[in-house]
């Protein structure tokens, strides 16, 4: 699997650990999935964020 998948499952299943249920819990799993899923595509390479960090740029 890639760091993309693990990083999904990972953020998945720590939302559904955080909040056992609820529409609440359902919002928080959701955002932790997606943070999973940033993560992972960022691990993969999929993923480039210099242009939130500024390196990277020619001066």
């Amino acid at each position: 699997m890639s760091a993309t998948t693990v990083g999904l499952f990972v953020g998945l299943l720590l939302g559904v650990a955080a909040a056992a249920g609820g529409l609440v819990g359902f919002f928080i799993a959701l955002v932790l999935g997606i943070l999973g899923l940033v993560v992972g595509r960022v691990l993969d390479g999929e993923l480039d964020l210099t242009q939130f960090t500024g390196r990277g740029r020619d001066r």
